[in-house]
């Protein structure tokens, strides 16, 4: 499987991109460093990526259980080294799910299953990079 993407400069260190799917995606620095500050920085964007992918290899895991969540939420935390490069050094994702019933095995074995086999972009800094998860049921009242 391959993926391409392709970046645009607009103007500065303001910059366009898009991969396969051509969603077009706004990177850019701030304005005392040549950017215009009118989108995502690209560390924040890889956050996102690594936050999405284990999101959705989860929330299909449940789905494939028939775990009903109400909702999903998942707060990401990352570290990174002060001296360049600025690479990540930890990472935690706390995820809450919101629902009834919702039973803690399920949920730590999707995690388990997310982290260990299916999150591509978790396996990617791994070695580099130390992840930590974390997760709350919250019960939703009938």
């Amino acid at each position: 499987m391959e993926m391409n993407a392709r970046l645009i400069r607009v103007q500065g260190l303001s910059l366009v991109g898009y991969a396969n799917t051509t969603h077009m995606v706004a990177m850019d620095a701030p304005l005392d460093l040549g950017g215009l500050g009118a989108g995502s920085r690209p560390m924040e964007l890889m956050l996102m990526g690594i936050a999405g992918c284990a999101a959705m290899d989860v929330i299909a895991i449940l789905m494939k259980k028939r775990v009903k969540l109400e909702r999903f939420e998942l707060d990401v935390h990352a570290e990174r080294r002060d001296e360049h490069p600025q690479i990540f050094t930890k990472i935690t994702l706390n995820y809450t799910f919101i629902g009834t019933n919702i039973q803690a095995k399920d949920i730590e074995r999707s995690i388990e299953l997310t982290d260990e086999k299916y999150c591509g972009a978790i396996e990617m800094v791994r070695g580099v990079t130390e992840i930590e998860h974390k997760y709350q049921i919250k019960e939703v009242e009938s």
